[in-house]
């Protein structure tokens, strides 16, 4: 990817403003290892929201299977549930860009593409594609998505992105960088390339398989499935001195109200 076409896409992003905005969780099944690509990423403006759970005005209908489009307002954004097995994966829309965070297994693009045409967008609109971590249930259909989306930028922890397959380079990212207005948490431990995404405005965390949830309260990740226990439990003691009301995870269902204190109270018990 020429540096002009990642400049051209930072100063898009950058100018993108505060609009509508709309989530969509994809679940799929499994937890496995798997999913090659490279780069530097598309870092945008300051944080600005994903949202709840339930009704969207004006933000297209369902996009799949059980899909409870959430509420929406000028900071808050929205983000709706399409729960297609224990994985999630997730769609944001605003201002008629879209991005998608986590892919599900390998073949899942079609039922990601169902959710985009629920939200009222196509392959064409979709300006970002992140990785939260390499495992083939999170990054199984990442290359067929960017062939879809032929104007999408990848993005993944540097760490994990020599483990993914696709057919063009990944930017990496680390602690701090911005995507579509979401800040990067690194979160090692899982993966050693494991990411979060922050959304101050709107107070939601993308934690991927940082974290689980499991009745109403979150989950360290399981240890057959994690790289490294001991830094998977420092990074979620580091997600505990975050911020957010809403928790939304890759295995378990959400969080609204309070998430953060719940992750920090997680890790005070290690």
């Amino acid at each position: 990817m020429s540096p002009s076409r990642i400049l051209d896409r930072r100063t898009f992003v950058a100018g993108l403003g505060r609009g509508t905005f709309a989530l969509a969780i994809l679940g799929v099944a499994g937890c496995a290892p798997a999913s090659t690509g490279s780069e530097r990423p598309s870092v945008a403006a300051p944080a600005s929201p994903p949202g709840g759970e339930r009704a969207t005005p004006g933000v297209g209908g369902p996009s799949a299977s059980d899909d409870e489009p959430g509420p929406s307002g000028p900071s808050t954004g929205a983000w709706s549930r399409v729960n297609l097995g224990f994985v999630s994966a997730y769609v944001l829309v605003r201002n008629g860009e879209a991005a998608i965070v986590d892919t599900g297994v390998a073949g899942s693009a079609d039922a990601i593409e169902a959710s985009l045409a629920g939200l009222g967008v196509a392959w064409a609109a979709v300006g970002h594609l992140v990785l939260t971590h390499h495992h083939g249930d999170h990054a199984g259909s990442a290359a067929e998505i960017l062939e879809r989306a032929p104007d999408a930028l990848g993005y993944a922890g540097a760490e994990d992105i020599q483990a993914i397959t696709v057919p063009r380079p990944l930017t990496p990212v680390q602690d701090g960088d911005r995507v579509f207005d979401l800040q990067v948490i690194t979160a090692p431990g899982h993966t050693a390339g494991s990411i979060c995404l922050l959304d101050p405005a709107g107070s939601v965390l993308v934690a991927g398989d940082a974290l689980g949830t499991e009745g109403g309260r979150p989950t360290f990740p399981g240890a057959q499935f994690t790289d490294d226990m001991d830094e998977a439990i420092a990074s979620v003691a580091k997600l505990g001195t975050l911020t957010f009301d809403t928790l939304l995870v890759g295995h378990g269902e959400p969080i609204e109200g309070g998430a953060s204190g719940l992750v920090a109270e997680l890790a005070a018990s290690r």
